[in-house]
């Protein structure tokens, strides 16, 4: 049983915020368990009881996660004066406290998910953790088998450490253009680590995209610059990093 006033299951169920479901409520347009009902403050149970707005019956969540594919150009950041945030293309979600769970660089797209379940989101991105990172990219230049290597082994990117052992997977070399594609899959966080990665073997990278995060991946019928709800199944694998140690 979770008791919880009526006024925050509504802005947690993504109606509004807690000034326009009152508003809301006061119109009769939200329904207990089929009655209308007109006081903001009543407690109900958010786990029985049926809450209905013009009819639709709503689904209560504690938390709220999105997947986003991030379009090139966009900053990873909840909020900028000057340039277009990832979370300014969620168009029509109303939830307060949403963020990106890590960051891509501005000129990087790709998955990103977007929540307000700061324990999930620190989680992902613990480094005790490990939770791989997969990346499509293309790097200037053919990327030879000593590269892989080295870049599966670790490399100096001009910390005290080496990076920790990645997969490398070469995926093609076109000659004409002398143009590697390739998938990196790394399990640190480390600022602009793919690129300084390919810097180190001499391989710079033309264009980077993120696949996958953990047991999310990236939606292939997702348009660049869209978005959607994860699924049970999705949020459910998610939470399994909240729980291993």
């Amino acid at each position: 049983m979770k008791q919880i006033r009526l006024d925050k299951f509504l802005t947690d169920s993504g109606i509004g915020t807690r000034s326009e479901v009152k508003n809301l409520i006061k119109k009769g347009q939200i329904a207990v368990n089929g009655s209308i009902v007109k006081k903001s403050d009543i407690k109900i149970d958010a786990t029985s009881d049926k809450v209905s707005y013009q009819g639709k019956e709503l689904r209560y969540s504690e938390f709220h996660y999105y997947m986003l594919y991030k379009p090139a150009g966009v900053l990873s950041a909840t909020e900028d004066k000057n340039q277009e945030t990832v979370l300014d293309l969620l168009k029509g979600v109303s939830h307060k406290n949403l963020f990106p769970v890590g960051r891509l660089d501005k000129d990087t797209e790709g998955l990103l998910l977007i929540t307000d379940d700061g324990a999930l989101a620190h989680s992902l991105l613990s480094p005790k953790k490990h939770v791989d990172k997969t990346y499509y990219l293309i790097a200037d230049g053919k990327v030879e088998a000593e590269d892989l290597t080295t870049l599966s082994e670790g490399v100096d990117i001009g910390e005290e450490k080496k990076t920790l052992p990645a997969k490398a997977k070469l995926i093609s070399y076109d000659k004409a253009a002398d143009r590697t594609e390739l998938l990196l899959t790394i399990h640190e966080g480390k600022f602009h680590q793919v690129k300084r990665m390919m810097e180190a073997v001499g391989k710079p990278v033309l264009y980077l995209k993120r696949l996958s995060m953990g047991s999310l991946v990236l939606d292939e019928k997702l348009e660049k610059g869209c978005f959607r709800e994860l699924t049970d199944e999705e949020i459910s694998c998610l939470r399994q990093y909240k729980i291993q140690k």
